[in-house]
């Protein structure tokens, strides 16, 4: 059988023995192109050997090494205690490397349950369908299962005998274990239902016997950071070092244009005209926009993408500092750049998120004379509601407008 790539070049791993001892240079190349430590690479590289030699005293041949397989052998290194942290992690990707090649067979597909299945399938929908982001198909993905879970278990949905009593008790429930998140809740299941119906799955419109849930329309005012709060953190960032020219541009972007976590973890080298100085914005329901490369930011990300930013085949514009060197994969990792920059700056805020940045930048334009149409057009919302909450932030201006009351002097 041919090799992947050369044997190891510097790790002389002792002679390594079994199936997979001729093929330890493609897992070797792989981590050094991903920008492993030469130490982690050694420590990997030893587990694969001790895997493979494993295998040969199983007389295991490399056709049959899969996740399966690795599962086996970290319970064996369990029960002789030489097993460490990230070792799952390392054998699933060595095997997917070997399937990938067409090395070793693939494990048999697992089995799904209904529930599963069919929320599988309202994904692919939302997805197809309605164009939904990732992010919010994950938050529907997860209250579609917790409602078909509790009423089906792993048994079949037989979604045609459903009652409206069910649907109303299992809302009632949730509101009243978890009041905060009980409207979405009631949206998402009416989405669902909707979905089920579309489906010809139920037949009846089981989505308009939901019950409202109490929400007084702007009810809360917008939660910014402080200007003060926001200098801090950004100067918090150490621009001599990679990772601080990276949290730096991030920490701008969020700023000085009002992104959100997730358009900023799926901006991309192609998404950046340094031409015509605009930046391409894939935003909700995956709409793009385009919007004004603006000076300072500009700067901050040509001083990474010089400097700071890894070699990489990997077209996203922010990449992981530690290795494995790629894309960030959700948003939470940009919340995680502003949580650490205020921690650095010792701001001690309820609020870690990078939606303070946003909040932000719509109330300095308000206070600025910015007209509600403009923040809106800046922060890309589709419904005005969105945008005329902060009108209640300027209160300043608010009261400057309200009549005296009666019998107060002047």
């Amino acid at each position: 059988m041919e090799k992947l790539y050369p044997k190891t070049r510097s790790h002389s791993l002792d002679t390594p023995e079994g199936p997979l001892a001729e093929h330890l240079g493609a897992f070797d190349g792989l981590l050094r192109d991903q920008g492993y430590a030469q130490q982690s690479i050694r420590r990997y590289l030893r587990l694969i050997a001790d895997f493979s030699v494993w295998l040969k005293r199983k007389k295991m041949p490399i056709e049959d090494v899969t996740h399966e397989a690795a599962q086996r052998y970290l319970h064996y290194r369990a029960n002789h205690r030489c097993r460490r942290n990230g070792e799952e992690y390392t054998l699933r990707r060595f095997v997917q490397l070997l399937q990938d090649n067409g090395i070793a067979a693939r494990d048999d597909p697992v089995t799904q349950t209904p529930v599963e299945k069919l929320v599988d399938e309202y994904a692919l929908y939302l997805h197809d369908e309605r164009g939904l982001a990732a992010t919010t198909i994950r938050k529907y993905r997860w209250c579609a299962c917790l409602f078909l879970t509790r009423q089906y278990g792993k048994g079949v949905t037989r979604l045609s005998e459903l009652r409206a009593r069910e649907i109303i008790d299992f809302v009632q429930y949730e509101a009243a274990q978890r009041p905060t998140r009980a409207q979405s809740i009631a949206k998402v299941l009416r989405s669902f239902l909707r979905y089920a119906r579309y489906r010809g799955l139920i037949k009846l419109d089981l989505a308009a016997v939901i019950p409202k849930v109490a929400h007084w329309s702007m009810a809360s005012i917008p939660k910014a950071i402080s200007p003060e709060h926001a200098r801090r953190a950004l100067a918090s960032c150490d621009r001599q070092r990679p990772v601080g020219r990276r949290d730096y541009a991030i920490l701008l972007l969020l700023a000085r244009l009002g992104l959100r976590s997730g358009e900023v973890a799926s901006l991309t080298l192609d998404d950046i005209d340094w031409e015509t100085g605009t930046l391409n914005i894939h935003g909700k329901g995956g709409q793009e926009s385009p919007l004004p490369l603006l000076a300072p930011v500009g700067e901050a990300i040509a001083d990474y993408l010089k400097n700071g930013r890894a070699d990489s085949e990997s077209r996203s514009v922010f990449l992981r500092i530690n290795a494995p060197i790629r894309g960030f994969k959700t948003e939470k990792a940009v919340s995680n750049v502003v949580r650490y920059a205020l921690e650095r700056a010792g701001i001690d805020s309820p609020r870690k998120g990078a939606h303070q940045f946003r909040h932000a930048l719509a109330t300095q334009m308000l206070r600025q004379g910015s007209s509600l149409a403009e923040i809106s057009e800046v922060l890309r919302h589709k419904s005005p509601d969105s945008t005329r909450i902060y009108a209640k932030v300027d209160l300043d201006s608010l009261r400057s407008l309200a009549p005296p009351w009666p019998g107060t002097r002047s």
